[in-house]
């Protein structure tokens, strides 16, 4: 059996604008260090926008906080406990700095191309990174480039991608697998195509979910 059919095979159902994706895929990296190499893995980053019909300019954040949660009170009570979660996985989230949510569908476009070039994990974390830390407007071309060139692209090379057309028909169907599986919120995780782990769990349950995994395989192989 080769290691690519042993590794268990992660795919992460999530939106650069979710403070718990960015969360959850923290809390995932620290399970897959306590595993020290026990389990071998393959991540694969899905498609899943918060606000499919966000307008494709986005719209200022002030006005999509009062829309979403009324009004500015209520906002940052949520924002306050993502922040104190965020700080305990090494995120110092600056919401402040968010002047504008984007529409994220050619962030997405951008993730499945980094997929094709094994750079897909760079570029998540990029595209993180410069929204929630840096309140970047990562649904305008020219910071998607520049964050491109972050994950080791080439700018002008990106900039021709997010024009075309290329991609747009592939995400869109990745999108309507993961509303076909039922998902209706990020981060959604499933292991070996199975649906394992919604929301951004501690790491504990991420051990549990690969040790049972591994330990099935290992029974699996014995024949019982």
């Amino acid at each position: 059996m080769s290691e690519q059919s042993e590794a268990v095979h992660i795919d992460i159902y999530s939106d650069v604008i979710c403070p718990w994706c960015y969360v959850g895929k923290r809390r995932l990296e620290r399970a897959l260090a306590q595993l020290h190499g026990a389990v071998q893995t393959r991540v694969r980053w899905r498609p899943f926008q918060l606000n499919p019909t966000m307008p494709k300019e986005g719209i200022d954040r002030k006005t999509y906080l009062e829309a979403k949660f009324g009004d500015a009170e209520a906002a940052q009570a949520i924002y306050g406990q993502v922040a104190r979660a965020g700080a305990e996985e090494g995120i110092q989230f600056a919401f402040a700095r968010i002047a504008r949510t984007p529409n994220t569908f050619a962030a997405h476009r951008l993730i499945w191309l980094a997929g094709h070039h094994g750079k897909q994990d760079a570029m998540v974390e990029t595209l993180f990174r410069r929204y929630f830390l840096e309140g970047g407007d990562i649904g305008n071309v020219e910071i998607l480039s520049q964050a491109a060139v972050s994950a080791g692209f080439d700018q002008t090379a990106i900039k021709t991608f997010l024009v075309s057309n290329e991609g747009v028909e592939e995400v869109k169907a990745e999108e309507a697998t993961g509303h076909r599986l039922g998902i209706r919120a990020v981060p959604y995780f499933l292991l070996n195509g199975t649906p394992a782990l919604s929301g951004a769990q501690p790491p504990e349950q991420f051990v549990a979910a690969f040790r049972q995994i591994k330990a099935s395989s290992v029974v699996g192989e014995g024949g019982v």
